[in-house]
């Protein structure tokens, strides 16, 4: 996963752990990836193709 950034921190996530990736649970189009830490810590998240905030 070099290069992919978490949706949240910005951090590159091609050494991170427990990282996630999945479609937008509102619109299904953006690819919504996101580093363990972000998880954990529920930091929110936004969509650039729908504006949909999640935790």
């Amino acid at each position: 996963m070099k290069g992919i950034k978490c949706i949240s921190c910005n951090t590159d996530i091609s050494s991170k752990d427990k990282t996630t990736e999945f479609k937008c649970p509102n619109c299904g189009k953006e690819k919504i990836i996101r580093c363990g830490h972000c998880r954990s810590i529920s930091a929110e998240y936004k969509c650039s193709q729908c504006e949909f905030i999640g935790p």
